[in-house]
């Protein structure tokens, strides 16, 4: 089950859900996985931030945190977004929010798909793998 929710002080964003739901699962089976339990949990910079340092050790600001829950084939996990963040870097690459959202949504589920992003060779297939995923949508 995919769950959309909201933090303490931020409401999850307008979307069609069943729509968006179906995406994901597209993405994951192209990854060769099922989704299992996937909740996105949408925040703002403070609450991120807090999530970073405690859980990650790093101290600064990020659009997407996951929580990597799954087993074999079945993803499963918890995916932070920063929805002040998502809005500053729509701006930042002029895009629309939309758009920015749902790339960095497919980033958490990239994750789960067992995509890494610390180097550079990896950060630059991320962007491939979100660009192809988008193109499903």
């Amino acid at each position: 089950m995919i769950r959309y929710n909201g933090s303490e002080t931020v409401k999850p964003p307008k979307m069609y859900r069943n729509s968006m739901s179906s995406w994901i699962r597209k993405v994951a089976q192209k990854h060769g996985k099922t989704v299992g339990d996937i909740n996105y949990i949408f925040c703002d910079d403070i609450k991120i931030l807090e999530i970073n340092k405690k859980f990650l050790k790093h101290d600064y600001y990020t659009d997407v945190i996951t929580f990597d829950y799954s087993v074999n084939d079945t993803i499963s996990g918890d995916i932070f977004i920063s929805l002040e963040t998502v809005e500053a870097n729509a701006k930042d690459y002029s895009v629309s929010f939309e758009n920015e959202l749902r790339r960095v949504m497919i980033h958490g589920i990239l994750h789960l798909c067992g995509q890494k992003d610390q180097t550079p060779e990896e950060k630059q297939e991320m962007r491939h793998k979100e660009d192809i995923a988008l193109r499903l949508i």
